[in-house]
């Protein structure tokens, strides 16, 4: 599975929870943190646990484990580092504050329309 693939299938996954606003950012050409960031967010840090678990437990299914898990304990912003993809998932007030899409404007923004419903 190529990255962008990954995080298509990670904005899927968040939608078919009912993740706000997803989107995904191309970072690849600014950074080399990452080929691609999926941004969503939730409405309660019980939704933001309930997505960040459920893109970890259907990427497992097909084989796909995360490097690294940061921000179980707080449920206001979990990421989950895949390598090139980082899925990032906020609070809602949490996704305002820090403003990931603004900090990496120059990045590409990627069309979902395919995989969002």
């Amino acid at each position: 599975m190529t990255s962008l693939e990954l995080a298509k299938e990670a904005a899927k996954i968040l939608d078919s929870k009912k993740g706000i606003d997803i989107q995904a950012i191309g970072v690849r050409e600014v950074t080399t943190l990452a080929d691609y960031f999926v941004i969503a967010a939730g409405g309660s840090s019980t939704q933001v646990k309930a997505l960040a678990d459920e893109v970890e437990f259907q990427l497992k299914q097909l084989g796909i484990s995360p490097n690294h898990i940061e921000g179980h304990r707080s449920n206001t912003w979990i990421l989950l580092d895949y390598g090139n993809v980082v899925v990032h998932v906020f609070l809602k007030e949490t996704r305002d504050f820090y403003d990931l899409e603004r900090l990496w404007q120059d990045g590409e923004q990627i069309d979902l329309s395919s995989v969002l419903e």
